[in-house]
């Protein structure tokens, strides 16, 4: 439990050593013999015999407290005691010539920092100053309980029994209902919020708002929307916040456009459902040892060195050897066989020769390849090489059967 520390400040002119005002310093002026030089002389040499003549600063004002007395104040220059004053009062007798001084006193100023004025500790404790481990003291006269009434445990009168709140002590009176309803209608959760009036509805047209039962059935609802700001409080009917469950504001979707898509998926036709079927019935390991019994061309790296080194000369020297490379491929591909209708079915039960068929094919896709590619070298350079290498790769082909 923590008690309340709220400092109670005087105002500026109630405390004693404020500057009077110009009109109480031209009444005290009127006094030539207490408002004197000399007794402004005889005050702050009276203070120099109570504390250090450093710590008398310089003289400001003299106010009248009564007919024939003085105040005179001194600004005080001790450390920790900014905007308090030295205050000497003199006085003198009737027709008197003679100022005499009456009190010696050091007072704070209209920058003077003070202590807090005491609380009593019954006053100390605020609502929201106890958690829900500290217990209150009782108190025997609270203005706002009253006497309840007792419950007689039958069971016909059961509804009406809780409506008069039986079985308990004492219940909230009149007063108590109205300083709560004051309370909580005059604080963040009324219609005077922050917010509220931004709101296009009321909470009395929310279908988060659970009724109270009671008196305060037509003011006061619990809201209970766990998006609202006021969710598990009591607010009054014409509260309202932006989690209205009857919201205007429409939809804004999300906040990146879906763009459709582009993919037409009722064109797409599946060809096969595992990797084995594309393979045509065959594992990796069956691809992989029939790739590796296949004999390399052992010219396709030395006519790949040759093109290499015939790119740096001139594109622009093209001859007649591209045209006889273009020959020769058509000579090639015309030169083989065309199979018969039982030949291919023959070739289609049998999936070795399918394969074979497969890699002549790609074969010969590499010749046309490397025929277009020796069409931009120049005749002149390696004309003799350039056919071996053709040659060459076109015996390593393998042949239908």
């Amino acid at each position: 439990m923590r008690a309340a520390r709220t400092a109670v400040v005087e105002p500026a002119g109630d405390r004693p050593g404020a500057l009077p005002t110009p009109a109480e310093q031209a009444t005290a002026a009127k006094d030539r013999v207490l408002t004197s030089g000399a007794a402004i002389e005889a005050a702050r040499a009276a203070l120099g015999e109570i504390t250090e003549p450093v710590s008398v600063g310089p003289y400001t004002a003299s106010r009248q407290l009564g007919k024939r007395l003085i105040t005179h104040l001194f600004e005080c220059n001790l450390a920790g005691y900014r905007g308090w004053r030295w205050a000497v009062t003199m006085t003198r007798p009737p027709r008197g010539r003679t100022a005499t001084i009456c009190e010696l006193e050091l007072l704070p100023g209209e920058d003077a920092l003070l202590a807090p004025a005491w609380v009593p500790w019954a006053d100390r404790l605020r609502p929201g100053d106890a958690s829900r481990s500290d217990r209150l003291p009782r108190r025997e006269t609270d203005e706002r309980l009253e006497p309840g009434w007792e419950a007689t445990g039958e069971d016909g009168d059961t509804v009406a029994l809780d409506e008069l709140d039986l079985g308990r002590a004492r219940v909230l009176s009149l007063e108590g209902y109205r300083r709560a309803a004051q309370r909580w209608y005059d604080g963040d959760h009324g219609p005077e919020a922050d917010g509220v009036r931004k709101a296009h509805a009321t909470c009395a047209t929310c279908g988060f708002l659970v009724p109270m039962s009671g008196r305060l059935r037509s003011t006061f609802g619990v809201c209970a929307n766990e998006w609202a700001a006021d969710d598990g409080r009591v607010v009054s009917l014409d509260h309202g916040c932006g989690a209205h469950s009857e919201t205007d504001l429409p939809d804004q979707g999300p906040e990146w456009p879906v763009a459709p898509a582009r993919l037409d998926e009722a064109a797409m036709e599946p060809l096969a459902t595992n990797g084995t079927d594309l393979r045509g019935g065959h594992s990796r390991d069956e691809l992989t040892a029939q790739e590796t019994a296949q004999p390399e061309p052992t010219a396709v790296g030395e006519a790949g060195a040759q093109d290499a080194a015939a790119s740096a000369e001139p594109a622009e020297k093209t001859s007649r050897r591209s045209r006889k490379s273009i020959a020769t491929q058509d000579a090639a591909a015309g030169s083989a066989p065309e199979q018969s209708p039982e030949e291919r079915e023959a070739a289609e039960e049998d999936p070795e020769a399918t394969a074979a068929s497969r890699r002549a094919a790609s074969a010969r896709d590499a010749v046309a390849d490397l025929a277009l590619e020796h069409a931009h070298h120049d005749d002149a350079a390696h004309p003799q090489a350039a056919a071996d290498a053709l040659a060459a790769l076109e015996a390593s082909l393998p042949t239908r059967s």
